[in-house]
C-alpha cells in the first residue's frame, strides 16, 4: 500500500467533498452540525469505579466490567528474547508479592513505567520472526478483527505491527473478555499457521489488557495506536492501521 494509502485509512479521503444527486445535477450534500455524531458511533463507557469488577489473576491481574472499553496488546510466541523476558519475569514476580491487589493508582502507574512500557520497547524492537511484517499474514488479522465489529465489540481503532497488535475496543454488554479475545487469537493462529505452511503456537498465551479510565485516556491510547510504527521506525508497508474514532464521548465524561 502506498503512503498515501495508508494515511486515508488513518484520516479518510477528504480531497473530494461528497454529493448527492438531484435530477440531473450533483450537488453537494449539507454540512453536518459541528457537534453532530456519526450514525455508526456509540457512546463511549469509561471505567466506572462504583460498578463491580471481576479480578482474574494469571501472570497480570486482569480487571473486567461488563461493556467496558479496553485497549489490548497481543503478541507473537517469539516477540520477546527468552533471555529478557526471564529477567523481566523474575522482576515482575517479586513486584507482585510487594504489591497484591487490588492496586491503587500509584501502583498502577509504577507497574506500567517498570515492567509494560519496556516490554513494549522490546516489542517494537522487532525481535522475533515478525510474521505480521507479511501483508497477506496482517489481511488474515484484520479480517478476523473486523469479523465481529459492530456485533460482539465496537473497534474504535488498532493496529497490526510486525510481531503483536493493539486493539480499542468496547464490548457489548454480554460479551466476556476472555472467551472474546481466546476466540480471536485462535481464529488468527490457525489461518496465519495455515498460511505460513506451520504448526504450534503463533501468539503468546497471555494477552495485556486495560479497562479505559476515562476521556483522557481513550485520547491518549489513539495517540499511542496511531504513533506506534514511527516510533519502531517501521516503513510503510510493514504494518496495518485503522482508526476509526467509533467511540464519542458524552459531554458529562469529557473531563
Amino acid at each position: 500500500m502506498s503512503e498515501s494509502g495508508q494515511m486515508e485509512m488513518l484520516t479518510g479521503d477528504r480531497s473530494v467533498r461528497p454529493t448527492a444527486r438531484k435530477g440531473d445535477t450533483l450537488v453537494p450534500f449539507a454540512e453536518p452540525p459541528p457537534h453532530s455524531i456519526p450514525a455508526d458511533s456509540v457512546p463511549f463507557r469509561p471505567f466506572n469505579q462504583f460498578a463491580p469488577v471481576e479480578v482474574h489473576e494469571g501472570n497480570l491481574p486482569h480487571w473486567q466490567q461488563p461493556g467496558a472499553c479496553y485497549f489490548i496488546t497481543f503478541r507473537l510466541a517469539d516477540s520477546l528474547p527468552a533471555s529478557l523476558l526471564g529477567q523481566w519475569r523474575e522482576e515482575r514476580a517479586i513486584w507482585l508479592r510487594l504489591n497484591p491487589v487490588p492496586w491503587s493508582a500509584h501502583q498502577h502507574a509504577d507497574y506500567e513505567k517498570r515492567f509494560l512500557q519496556r516490554e513494549d520497547d522490546w516489542l517494537d524492537a522487532g525481535h522475533g520472526s515478525c510474521h505480521l511484517r507479511d501483508p497477506d499474514v496482517r489481511t488474515l488479522v484484520r479480517q478476523s478483527v473486523l469479523k465481529f465489529d459492530g456485533i460482539r465489540y465496537d473497534l474504535d481503532a488498532f493496529i497490526i505491527m510486525p510481531n503483536h497488535v493493539h486493539l480499542l475496543w468496547q464490548l457489548r454488554e454480554e460479551v466476556e473478555l476472555p472467551k472474546e479475545l481466546k476466540g480471536l487469537k485462535g481464529a488468527t493462529a490457525r489461518r496465519c499457521n495455515l498460511a505460513l505452511g506451520l504448526s504450534g503456537s503463533f501468539w503468546m498465551e497471555e494477552s495485556y489488557d486495560r479497562i479505559v479510565r476515562n476521556a483522557e485516556e481513550l485520547a491518549a491510547f489513539r495517540k499511542y495506536i496511531n504513533e506506534n510504527p514511527a516510533h519502531a521506525k517501521l516503513r510503510v508497508g510493514e504494518f496495518t492501521p485503522e482508526a476509526r474514532n467509533k467511540l464519542y464521548v458524552r459531554e458529562h465524561e469529557e473531563h
